[in-house]
């Protein structure tokens, strides 16, 4: 059985074991349904999911995953090794881990130590993290965490529109229609979306973290200043240029600075870009991707894949 059948598997079980038991994998009273994805290579291969399970007050991210499905754990079992036989690894230089990320955004702490309250989106991605150890916002579980905040918390959230023109309503309009009440700009510990053309957004601190590359950021991509103007380009998984954007691309990413709520960007080199970046707020755009460009009407996932 391949590796990706067989993690499939393994989690489908998952959803009998949970099902059958009712409210959640342990005692205690249930307190609502999550959902569970495994992925590999920066989402680009989903090897699982299971949605709407319920869970327990005592539950916790790394019970719901070894509920169902074939894992090894190390560091006191406190850190998953494998899944499916799927196992961290090293070559030279090279390194591949199972990292996960709850409503779209990166744990601080151990999978056995992060509780369950109902509402989560739950994403198990193995990953090469050569790059970038911490990725701390991914933009894959759209509409996570805009509908249910994280880390237990509901959090309000402000659309920041510099200079995004039109783009700026089509972001509102995109968070409306999956339920999301917008705050005002400046409301504390919002979770904020920057829409606008780089050259405006790289004056917030966070958001300027893209300059400094993923290992800083998480986000693969950054703006290279050429002929007076910004263009996107596109990093692989070891954080190299892999592609050069046209001046119409967009970009739609996720960080964090510190313990801040996650800042989403919404951005292009100009004005065409910003417009293109907005219209790939959607589930069908975003889902399983650590970020998002669109070129022409193409999306790519980010980052570019490295041959093995």
């Amino acid at each position: 059985m391949s590796r990706s059948r067989g993690t499939a598997v393994a989690i489908a079980l998952l959803g009998a074991a949970l099902a059958a038991a009712g409210c959640g994998l342990g005692p205690g009273e249930g307190v609502g349904e999550v959902s569970l994805t495994v992925t590999r290579d920066y989402g680009a291969e989903r090897l699982a999911f299971v949605e709407g399970e319920p869970v327990s007050e005592s539950d916790t991210v790394m019970r719901v995953l070894e509920g169902g499905a074939e894992i090894s754990t190390r560091y006191g079992g406190g850190f998953v090794q494998a899944i499916d036989g799927l196992e961290a690894e090293r070559d030279d230089r090279r390194y591949w881990d199972w990292l996960f990320y709850v409503n779209g955004v990166e744990s601080t702490v151990g999978a056995a130590d992060y509780s369950l309250h109902g509402g989560e989106a739950i994403w198990w991605d193995y990953r090469d993290w050569s790059a970038a150890l911490r990725v701390p916002a991914v933009v894959g579980s759209w509409p996570q965490p805009f509908t249910d905040g994280y880390a237990a918390e509901k959090h309000p959230v402000a659309v920041e529109c510099r200079g995004g023109g039109s783009a700026c309503a089509a972001v509102r309009r995109r968070l409306e229609d999956v339920g999301v009440t917008l705050s005002s700009v400046g409301v504390e510990d919002a979770i904020r979306v920057l829409v606008g053309p780089w050259a405006r957004l790289r004056g917030d601190r966070t958001a300027a973290q893209i300059e400094d590359g993923p290992e800083v950021s998480g986000v693969f991509a950054g703006f290279v200043a050429r002929g007076g103007r910004y263009e996107l380009v596109g990093l692989d998984e070891a954080g190299e240029p892999a592609r050069d954007f046209g001046p119409g691309a967009g970009l739609v990413a996720a960080t964090r600075r510190f313990d801040a709520p996650p800042v989403w960007i919404v951005s292009g080199a100009g004005g065409a870009g910003v417009r293109v970046a907005a219209e790939l707020l959607d589930a069908a755009d975003l889902r399983d991707r650590y970020a998002v460009a669109s070129e022409n009407g193409r999306e790519t996932p980010l980052p570019i894949p490295i041959a093995r």
